[in-house]
């Protein structure tokens, strides 16, 4: 898997097991990040909003860009554009919506407009 083109492009399609693969590279980096601002004490106090880390603020931060480049490849899979990500700005709705759409629907048989069929 090539996973710079993965989690860099916008271009292309893929299938829902190459999605969920991408999240988990996301969601340990975020992990490995939280366990380094621990290990360190890298921390920065918000007061009421809490602490967050220096080594996690930046994951968070580029795991935006990354995150989006996954999400805009499954949209190309279900043939629609990647804007429908801003779709998680609706409350509650939005991320159910992106859960069931990206994570749990099949992509478009064939080719679409955005490439081949990754299963194909």
């Amino acid at each position: 898997m090539d996973w710079k083109w993965l989690l860099t492009s916008f271009d292309g399609r893929i299938n829902r097991a190459k999605f969920w693969a991408g999240i988990g590279a996301l969601f340990v980096a975020g992990l490995v990040a939280t366990i380094i601002d621990m290990l360190v004490g890298s921390e920065m106090d918000f007061g009421e909003a809490g602490k967050l880390g220096v080594v996690s603020l930046i994951v968070s931060l580029a795991s935006i860009y990354l995150g989006l480049a996954l999400y805009a490849k499954r949209w190309h899979d279900r043939d629609k554009s990647g804007w429908w990500s801003l779709i998680v700005l609706i409350p509650v709705i939005g991320a159910l919506w992106i859960l069931i759409e990206l994570g749990i629907l099949e992509g478009t048989r064939g080719s679409n407009r955005y490439g081949s069929d990754p299963l194909a």
